[in-house]
């Protein structure tokens, strides 16, 4: 992409984001990636960028800017270019090797903590970049907190986020599909954002997460969304201490499903929570 003179303005920038962006994004989603690329590349927030609309850029803070830009366009995922996404008040570093924390899971974050219980020792499964384990620990910072993965590559990023942000949580390698998969014992709050996505729609995802995020962190195995659920909840059936929590994040399809899963496997107050988009998201249940 060449970088002309009429577009040494901020303003005019701005334009080529909406423009160059606009077979991705909305209008809105453009400007808001563009604020974004302007705070971490210049340190410029969204009053400075409007106070200076008008100024001309130098050579160099315009390449800053552009770069980025011909990675997105490329479909790229702006948190992979940036290195980092925000999670419930925390900076995390994400790449190709992570799940990008999603809206949908700050919300499993905050419901966890306004349950008015109290965990001392917390397991959650499938921790990927570590967000909800983070997060927890932050919320819960006498707890315990155990997060499990089965890529040492994702528990490598987890464990560098936990240290960049003083948090102490211990990672360990392990597979929930595994019949060798359990959990620690007096374990009294399960909580896991399995891959739930079934196969058969990954023509409906996005275009740059079908291609850019992990495979495995995504999908369910095919014929089978519960299969995660069902070995997780197993393993909480084993392990959690009376009147212990199980959390979960589903695929809206499936969530009454695995609410009746829950059940028939003998959880009691078993309760399915609608999202912020009014879809059903979230399972909770006790042991």
């Amino acid at each position: 992409m060449g970088i002309r003179a009429a577009d040494n303005r901020v303003i005019s920038v701005l334009a080529q984001y909406e423009e160059q962006l606009a077979g991705q994004y909305d209008e809105g989603e453009a400007r808001a990636i563009a604020r974004a690329v302007f705070l971490e590349r210049l340190g410029w927030d969204a009053a400075q960028m409007e106070l200076q609309k008008l100024e001309p850029l130098h050579e160099s803070d315009l390449l800053k800017l552009y770069l980025p830009l011909k990675r997105l366009r490329a479909g790229e995922p702006l948190q992979h270019i940036l290195g980092r996404a925000r999670f419930h008040g925390m900076e995390l570093s994400v790449g190709p090797d992570v799940l990008i924390p999603r809206p949908e899971t700050e919300e499993l974050v905050e419901l966890i903590l306004k349950d008015g219980f109290t965990p001392s020792v917390i397991a959650d499964v499938g921790t990927g970049s570590g967000c909800i384990a983070l997060a927890l620990k932050q919320g819960f910072p006498s707890a315990r907190v155990v997060g499990i993965d089965a890529s040492r590559d994702a528990l490598a990023r987890a464990q560098s986020n936990g240290s960049d942000l003083g948090l102490a949580v211990e990672w360990v390698e392990g597979d929930a599909l595994a019949a060798s998969f359990g959990l620690p014992a007096g374990i009294d709050l399960v909580v896991s954002n399995p891959p739930y996505v079934p196969v058969e729609e990954a023509d409906s995802l996005l275009a740059r997460v079908r291609a850019r995020e992990p495979y495995l962190a995504l999908f369910a195995p095919a014929g089978d969304p519960l299969a995660f659920y069902r070995s997780i909840g197993s393993a909480a059936l084993r392990s959690l201490a009376p009147n212990g929590r199980l959390w979960f994040e589903c695929h809206w399809k499936h969530a009454q499903a695995t609410g009746q899963l829950l059940r028939d496997m003998g959880f009691s107050q078993v309760t399915v929570i609608t999202d912020m988009s009014g879809n059903e998201r979230f399972v909770r249940c006790v042991r």
